[in-house]
């Protein structure tokens, strides 16, 4: 079990852009049964990669044998919000490599986002959705300290269409 203090916490860079899509893939699997369009996904994490006024990774490595393995990511992008004058960061794209959950891989890139996020005067919290039946990730949520919002979420995807059932057509 690696300990938290053999964690590096690190912004992404393009040559770990193998690892965010396939990290990103396995999660929507996992948490919505989404399998990706991977051309798709690939240019969405470039384009994040690329422009850093629309967000960044982080990502959590360990070292092995010589080298760092890549065991987990995150993505910041960014809500302003009037009534604070500030920024939010939305966490997103949350994903920890199953052989290292339960090992504080997510917490130590939580605690490592928050710090980063109060020392920027115009940072004035965080926010992250979580799928409504994902039970393991809103109590690991709640662990480090999130609380539910007040707030619903409701969208329009254009992209990836969610197929209702008949029960919630109604």
């Amino acid at each position: 079990m690696p300990l938290p203090d053999q964690i590096l916490i690190r912004p992404a860079r393009r040559e770990d852009m193998d690892s965010i899509v396939a990290f990103s893939a396995a999660m929507a699997l996992e948490t919505e049964g989404r399998r990706l369009d991977r051309a798709r996904l690939r240019e969405g994490t470039l384009s994040i990669l690329a422009a850093p006024e629309r967000g960044f990774f982080m990502v959590a490595e360990l070292p092995e044998a010589g080298r760092h393995r890549l065991v987990g990511q995150l993505m910041i992008t960014f809500e302003w919000s009037d009534w604070r004058n500030a920024v939010f960061w939305w966490v997103q794209s949350v994903y920890v490599a199953p052989a290292w959950r339960r090992q504080g891989v997510y917490r130590t890139m939580h605690d490592h986002i928050v710090a980063k996020a109060k020392a920027d005067p115009q940072v004035c919290g965080i926010r992250l959705y979580v799928e409504r039946d994902n039970l393991t990730a809103q109590t690991v949520y709640q662990c480090v300290g999130l609380a539910p919002s007040v707030y619903a979420v409701y969208e329009q995807d254009f992209v990836l269409v969610r197929h209702l059932s008949p029960s919630q057509n109604k």
